[in-house]
């Protein structure tokens, strides 16, 4: 196996690679403090100091990088531009002059915008700073890769979930659990989402395959879902009955546009399905585990 360098060690996802026996040698780069000798701490992402990760990367072969704002709402654009812009492309640098041979990035569907199906032909439109930021840091990339023979991986992901999610997933495990009565039964879309495992075994698929050098990949479990029966799935793998009151859709975005939930509505009840077939082809890759085992591991 390569010499791999992780960032984002202590995130949502970097916390669970590091757990993974496939990846005991890999080295990691986190904001905290740990006792493992393979970890290293970076310094402090702080407004006021230069993002700069201080690690060595001789002999490095593979970088994969996770650190990235995510889930953080109150933080203004120009921290975002600091740690997701900046700090990636920092690394990035740093990792071709060093002479390292692959560099794999974590990205987001977001990069489409408002798309209800995506596959890897469809064309990016970003609708937001974050997401913005993320194209800008892809195309990047790829210039560092044509100008200096690095190679550079792009995984484009949907919500990512698991055990502990943070953010909206967070929010519906802690839901299910609570059995909470919702408006919800009635939404009918459908949705793509990926395992934490999953996104783990794609990232370290890429690190050694031949076929995943230059190229861009979107992930998912290759199932889509409607809201509706993906927090049904989570009451029952709580060991709850489900309790979801069939509200008309139409009704709910009413509601909400009066007491200013109108974002969170549509986001709930839109669709956004992500095709795999690019990913499954490329790196004869499919994922390790179905939806209904993943969500299953949310409670383990």
């Amino acid at each position: 196996m390569d010499k791999v360098l992780v960032t984002g060690a202590s995130g949502f996802v970097g916390q669970f690679l590091s757990n993974d026996k496939r990846a005991q040698k890999f080295y990691f780069l986190s904001q905290k403090s740990s006792q493992n000798s393979n970890w290293y701490k970076t310094k402090d992402f702080s407004a006021e100091n230069d993002i700069n990760f201080n690690v060595s990367l001789n002999k490095i072969s593979v970088v994969i990088h996770l650190a990235a704002v995510a889930h953080k709402y109150d933080v203004n654009e120009d921290y975002i531009h600091k740690v997701n812009h900046k700090a990636a492309l920092g690394l990035a640098k740093q990792a071709a002059d060093a002479g390292v041979r692959r560099f794999i990035y974590l990205s987001t569907v977001s990069v489409y915008g408002n798309q209800a199906h995506i596959d890897i032909n469809v064309e990016l439109n970003p609708i937001d700073y974050s997401s913005k930021v993320r194209v800008d840091v892809e195309n990047e990339l790829i210039k560092l890769g044509s100008n200096t023979g690095m190679e550079i991986v792009i995984i484009r992901s949907p919500l990512i979930y698991g055990k502990g999610a943070p953010g909206n997933f967070g929010t519906l495990l802690k839901i299910a659990e609570k059995n909470l009565p919702l408006p919800l039964g009635a939404i009918n879309n459908k949705r793509s989402y990926v395992a934490l495992d999953n996104v783990i075994d794609l990232l370290i698929t890429c690190i050694e395959h031949p076929n995943a050098a230059n190229q861009t990949f979107l992930a998912s479990d290759d199932e889509n879902i409607s809201t509706s029966n993906l927090l049904k799935k989570l009451t029952l793998a709580a060991g709850k009955k489900p309790w979801l009151l069939p509200v008309p859709v139409s009704l709910l975005k009413l509601i909400a546009s009066i007491i200013g939930k109108k974002a969170a509505v549509e986001k709930f009840s839109s669709s956004l399905t992500v095709d795999i077939e690019h990913t499954k082809k490329t790196l004869n890759w499919k994922p390790p585990i179905t939806l209904d085992e993943g969500i299953r591991r949310c409670f383990k």
